[in-house]
């Protein structure tokens, strides 16, 4: 059996039609042991490509026994565990990083970089919107738009109450995964597919798309838009927003360097490099117009704050008195021309 990208078993939901309204995968693998596969596809019949493969409880002891004794105990006892299953159960394999398929390949995919074993961007995630369904994520678990009244009713005559926290594509991270050494003050606004990286702390107003996160050691108080991922020792002040591909930003990729501060309600448009600051209550887009100074605050030159991005060591402020916006740096005229001019 070749290499294989991804693989797992998961316990998901089904509306009454049969169809996948979320998966939960306990233990995703990345590039598992071909080892491992070939067993798989001998108990379960997968020959190979994409498949996300209907598995029966009364197939996991038979299963887990078979990875157990080809040793890897750890799978085993995984699938063992779902033979006591009363929901659906599904056995995802992934050969190779394509566009997801199905609902269960989606999940996989955003398990992946909950699980830290992606980064953003880091996996093929192109189409993964309609294998989404929009469902009322409740107490009850994930619940059919459309099944929603009948079973608030039922719920009722029983003397129960479904409680509806959100209705949306995507759950919270949290009731998937919860990835080692963060802090998240508010877990609803963490959506599955964020990469959250240790040292993390998400404050109440903080937020992290899916294919999006953080390298470690930030302090969230603001949006982390899809794909946009922050480097470590950065820190988004309260209420600040980063431009996702989603919300205007085009084909830029946004990313903020290490060592960086955005502050409170700012917010940027453009890839920061290293150990940049933007001043609290400015918004930098791509072709906003900035005076670039040196370090004896002379204007160098007027430019698009997109032939900034990237670059090192900026602080971008608002002149108070005529409005301007310009960005200062510790660097020489010369070396700001150089830096400028690179690229040409």
């Amino acid at each position: 059996m070749s290499d294989c990208f991804s693989l797992a078993f998961g316990v998901g939901t089904q509306n009454s039609a049969g169809n996948w309204l979320e998966v939960f995968y306990p233990q995703p693998l990345l590039h598992p042991d071909s080892r491992l596969v070939q067993v798989v596809a001998e108990q379960l019949g997968y020959s190979e490509g994409n498949h996300a493969l209907p598995l029966k409880a009364t197939q996991c002891e038979t299963l887990g026994k078979a990875l157990e004794q080809a040793g890897f105990a750890e799978a085993g006892a995984v699938v063992r565990q779902l033979s006591g299953s009363t929901r659906p159960l599904v056995a995802t394999i992934l050969a190779t990083d394509e566009a997801p398929a199905s609902t269960p390949e989606a999940y996989l995919k955003l398990h992946l970089l909950s699980h830290r074993l992606v980064k953003p961007h880091g996996v093929v995630l192109a189409g993964i919107f309609p294998l989404l369904p929009n469902v009322a994520w409740t107490n009850q678990g994930a619940i059919d738009i459309a099944e929603l009244p009948q079973r608030q009713l039922a719920a009722r005559l029983g003397g129960e109450t479904i409680i509806v926290h959100s209705v949306d594509k995507f759950p919270s991270m949290t009731d998937y995964v919860v990835p080692s050494g963060i802090r998240i003050a508010d877990t609803a606004r963490v959506r599955l597919g964020a990469y959250v990286g240790e040292g993390t702390t998400v404050m109440h107003e903080g937020f992290i798309n899916f294919n999006a996160g953080t390298a470690g050691t930030s302090m969230v108080e603001g949006r982390i838009s899809a794909g946009v991922f922050v480097g470590k020792g950065s820190d988004l002040g309260g209420g600040c927003s980063t431009m996702g591909t989603l919300s205007g930003g085009g084909n830029i990729v946004i990313s903020v360097g290490e060592g960086c501060l955005i502050g409170a309600n700012a917010g940027i448009g453009i890839p920061l490099g290293d150990r940049c600051t933007v001043e609290a209550g400015l918004y930098i887009t791509a072709g906003i117009k900035v005076a670039l100074l040196d370090d004896a605050d002379n204007i160098v030159e007027i430019v698009k704050a997109r032939d900034l991005a990237n670059q090192t060591d900026l602080l971008f402020r608002r002149n108070s008195q005529t409005g301007a916006i310009e960005c200062k740096t510790n660097k020489t005229a010369i070396q700001l021309n150089e830096m400028l001019h690179a690229h040409n």
